[in-house]
């Protein structure tokens, strides 16, 4: 475990893969307003990401972008996205090198937020995804309003590297590099 991590964090979250029988939940917390604002500056949104029909997406996960479920005595509380940028089909982050995950990480229920939840779900996440030994760097995007996020990610060790347009969101793309990560643990 890093030690960017609390030693207060909880450590009973676990990660499991996403199935069809989540999209359901999944488009419930969509409609939540603390979801909503994770995913978009628009005021107008009613739901997160577009609307994406979870069905659709969770029955096309495959190796290179795919969904995990965290939980806390079974009890599903968050949803994490792990993503080979480069591989993808939809080349959401474009001409990007090799070698990298993107994360994207959201809690569902709003009682689940500031409980330590997040770090213990990253924390899990970043050392599968550096369990790779081809994996040099994560990158995550968010928007460049979400002040909070910028501070969690940093706690995490990941540094800015730039703002970026992703369609119509202005995001504040981070790094974690493996060897920062490995100096923390």
């Amino acid at each position: 475990m890093s030690l960017y991590s609390p030693l207060s964090a909880p450590t009973d979250v676990r990660l499991r893969p996403a199935t069809v029988d989540d999209a359901d939940l999944l488009a419930g917390w969509d409609r939540e307003p603390h979801v909503i604002a994770c995913s978009t500056d628009d005021p107008d949104a009613d739901v997160a990401f577009g609307g994406i029909v979870w069905r659709e997406e969770l029955a096309a996960q495959s190796p290179v972008s795919f969904y995990r479920i965290a939980e806390v005595d079974g009890r599903p509380i968050g949803v994490m996205q792990v993503i080979d940028p480069r591989r993808e089909p939809e080349h959401y982050w474009g001409d990007i090198e090799p070698d990298l995950r993107a994360l994207d990480i959201w809690i569902g229920p709003k009682d689940a937020l500031g409980q330590g939840y997040g770090t213990r779900m990253m924390t899990l996440a970043i050392n599968d995804c550096f369990a790779d030994p081809a994996v040099t760097a994560i990158v995550i995007d968010p928007l460049a309003s979400n002040t909070d996020a910028h501070r969690f990610y940093r706690r995490l060790g990941f540094e800015p590297v730039g703002r970026r347009m992703f369609g119509e969101d202005d995001c504040l793309v981070h790094r974690l590099t493996r060897e920062r990560w490995e100096a923390g643990s």
